[in-house]
Formats: C-alpha cells, sequence, structure tokens
C-alpha cells in the first residue's frame, strides 16, 4: 500500500470537511437554497480579498478570469505593462497579444525580483498605458513579487489599472485589495481555497468598472457587467459550478475560523520550514524572492530535476512539481498552501532525503528534516 501526498502547487489536497459537502445531493442553482449559500460566499470573498466591492464567481480555470481581467477592461490597440517572469507571466502577454492589446514586455530573468522603478520608468515612458499586469506569485518559479510597492506606483496613474495574478496568493500572504489600490485581483479555485480545480475569482475595484464601460472587446461568457447584476442577486450568469461553490462556502468559513492572518503565518513558517530543509541537505532556493506558496528548488548538478520529482511520487507517495519550460530538469517544487500543515513538510523533506540518496546525492540522512523540525517547532 502507498499512501499518497499532495504537495503540488495545484490542486492542493482538500479536506474531509470539504469533501463532505460537496458529496451531498445537489440542489438547483436557481433556487433560494442555492442563494443563501451565493450570499455567504459574496461575504467572505470580500473579508478574503480585503475588499468592499464584489468578488466575481466564474466556472472555469483561473486563466479564465486572467482573460476577463482584459477582454472586459481594455479595447483593441491598448497598450498594457506585462511583467514576463515565467510561464505564468508570459501568459499575460499572450492574452493580450490574442485580443489586440500591444503589450509592452519587462522581461527579467526567471527567478530574479522585479525591481518596482522598472514599471515606473515604462510608465513615464508610455503615459498611455491602461493597465499593468504582473503575477503575485510566479509559480512556476517560486517568486514573489513586490505587488504593495507597485500599486502604490500605479495608484499616481488615473488612466491605469493594477492587475495581479493572486492565483497562488490570494490566502497565502496579504493582498488586501483596497488598503493597497489593487484594481483586479483574480484566483482559483484549486490553490490556497482548498477545492478541486473549477473555479475562478475576480475581485474588481470602482475604478476598474469605470474601464469596464468603455471595453470594446467582444465578450459573452466572461462578460463582467452582467455576472455582477446576477452576483448582487445571489445568482450567477451561467449555470454555476454548484458542488463547488458549495464547498467554497465550507472553506472559507475555515479560512475565517482560523483568521486570515493566522494562516498567513501558518503558511510562512511552513515554507520557511521546507527551504531551510532543503539548504540543510546542501540544496539551494531557485527565486531570489521565494514565495511561501511554493518553493522551487535547485537539483544537484548531475541529477535531473523531473527524476527527483518523478522519485518522489513514484516511490515515495509525494506529489510536488517538476521543472516547467526552460526550468524542466532544472528545478523541482514542493508547495506549502492551502490544507498543508508541519507534518506535510516533514514528510516531504524526509521522502526528499530518501530521493536524493537512491539518485546517487552525498549528504547526511536526517540534516534536512532536523532543520525542517527545528524552523517548525513553535508552530
Amino acid at each position: 500500500m502507498q499512501k499518497r501526498y499532495l504537495l503540488a502547487p495545484g490542486p492542493t489536497a482538500i479536506p474531509p470537511e470539504v469533501l463532505l459537502k460537496m458529496a451531498e445531493p445537489i440542489i438547483h442553482h436557481r433556487n433560494p437554497l442555492f442563494e443563501e449559500v451565493v450570499q455567504e460566499v459574496r461575504d467572505n470573498l470580500k473579508y478574503l480579498f480585503g475588499t468592499k466591492n464584489e468578488v466575481l464567481i466564474f466556472a472555469s480555470s483561473g486563466t479564465g478570469a486572467m482573460e476577463g481581467a482584459v477582454t472586459n477592461m481594455l479595447s483593441p490597440g491598448d497598450k498594457a505593462i506585462c511583467v514576463r517572469s515565467g510561464k505564468f507571466g508570459e501568459r499575460w502577454a499572450n492574452i493580450c497579444k490574442a485580443y489586440g492589446v500591444e503589450s509592452i514586455n519587462i522581461d527579467i530573468p526567471w527567478g530574479e525580483t522585479l525591481e518596482p522603478a522598472e514599471i515606473e520608468k515604462t510608465l513615464k515612458a508610455n503615459p498611455d498605458i491602461k493597465a499593468v499586469y504582473i503575477q503575485a506569485t510566479e509559480t512556476s518559479t517560486g517568486a514573489k513579487f513586490p505587488v504593495k510597492e507597485i500599486a502604490t506606483i500605479v495608484k499616481n496613474y488615473p488612466n491605469t489599472l493594477m492587475v495581479v495574478d493572486g492565483i497562488t496568493g490570494v490566502g497565502v500572504f496579504e493582498l488586501p485589495m483596497d488598503e493597497w489600490g489593487i484594481d483586479i485581483l483574480v484566483s482559483g479555485s484549486q490553490k490556497a481555497l482548498m477545492l478541486p480545480p473549477g473555479l475562478a475569482f475576480a475581485g474588481v475595484s470602482d475604478k476598474a468598472w469605470e474601464f469596464n464601460k468603455t471595453s470594446k472587446i467582444p465578450k459573452f461568457y466572461f462578460n463582467w457587467a452582467k455576472e455582477l447584476t446576477n452576483l448582487q442577486k445571489n445568482q450567477t450568469n451561467f449555470t454555476p459550478a454548484i458542488s463547488l461553490i458549495i464547498g467554497l462556502r465550507e472553506s472559507l468559513r475555515m479560512i475565517k475560523k482560523e483568521g486570515i492572518e493566522n494562516v498567513y503565518k501558518r503558511i510562512e513558517i511552513l515554507a520557511k520550514a521546507t527551504r531551510e530543509g532543503a539548504s540543510a541537505l546542501g540544496l539551494k532556493i531557485f527565486a531570489k524572492s521565494p514565495s511561501p506558496a511554493v518553493t522551487a528548488i535547485y537539483a544537484p548538478e548531475g541529477i535531473d530535476g523531473q527524476k527527483i520529482y518523478k522519485t518522489l511520487w513514484q516511490k515515495y507517495g509525494v506529489t510536488g512539481a517538476g521543472g516547467q519550460d526552460q526550468l524542466k530538469g532544472k528545478v523541482f517544487r514542493i508547495a506549502t498552501l492551502g490544507y498543508a500543515d508541519k507534518y506535510d513538510v516533514i514528510t516531504a523533506v524526509s521522502a526528499l532525503e530518501f530521493t536524493l540518496k537512491d539518485l546517487g546525492y552525498q549528504f547526511e540522512m536526517g540534516k534536512g528534516v532536523s532543520a525542517a523540525i527545528n524552523a517548525l517547532k513553535d508552530l
């Protein structure tokens, strides 16, 4: 028998309480019972996103909300800054291109830190830019970006939106929309919200809704104005993912019960312990400014990172993630967001030690686990 541990950056593990709620008999989405569910979800999404405004809900992956953040705000020929720092930063630019938006790309080496001054420099050189598209965490590299500092800059440009892909940021670390001046914050269900894939979310500021009024890109399914009208009646524009939204109600209750600040603290400690466990084994962390959501770790010289990733799950039951695109074979990744605790980290680091030993890497067994345990002692 092989017990499995899901420590990938998405989908993530799902609490039994959430699974049980989703297993209940389905209800009709135009029934008053479902409207009660949506009302509670609306309130708690505002708490999670740190906003007084509505957080839209879509039956899609997070990329659907990313696409909508372009199609509902801009028009063909508009200019937008896209920070390309990994696979998902590149996605912003690809979406813009698909809809005739001119993408002014800020390219930084994968894993490097973005300097906010680069955003301001580009805005000053292009005063007609309509939006800045950036990640909170670049999941492919494990890097975290200075969203607060960038939002402070963009606030000074009334004709420019600050748009953040928070798919591996919301529910992981601070991203308070209203306080920081984030105009659009998107997320997905399969990350810190502890659900299966299938829901996308978008918090939208008053400033962004003004942009929506002049957007000329065609839209049908991801029509945010229609979605808002229906949401305010505790409904959705189209048939929703009913069971997922019922599960969402439960996961949001769990987050609120723990307290969002406590959630952030827990995940930060888990990530620190993962990094310290890897470092104690002589491994290097890939990102210069690592995110608590997911840790990308360099494979030791001469060892294929894909072999580490595959051995972890094939032999030891721990599912992390491999490197993507240019990082394939160079790094492997372990996530610490969502339904994760100290024993998940201990399991991951101990399985990593077994794996590295199998692959011929020379180190002192137990050293990584010891370092992780010391970092976890106060959790």
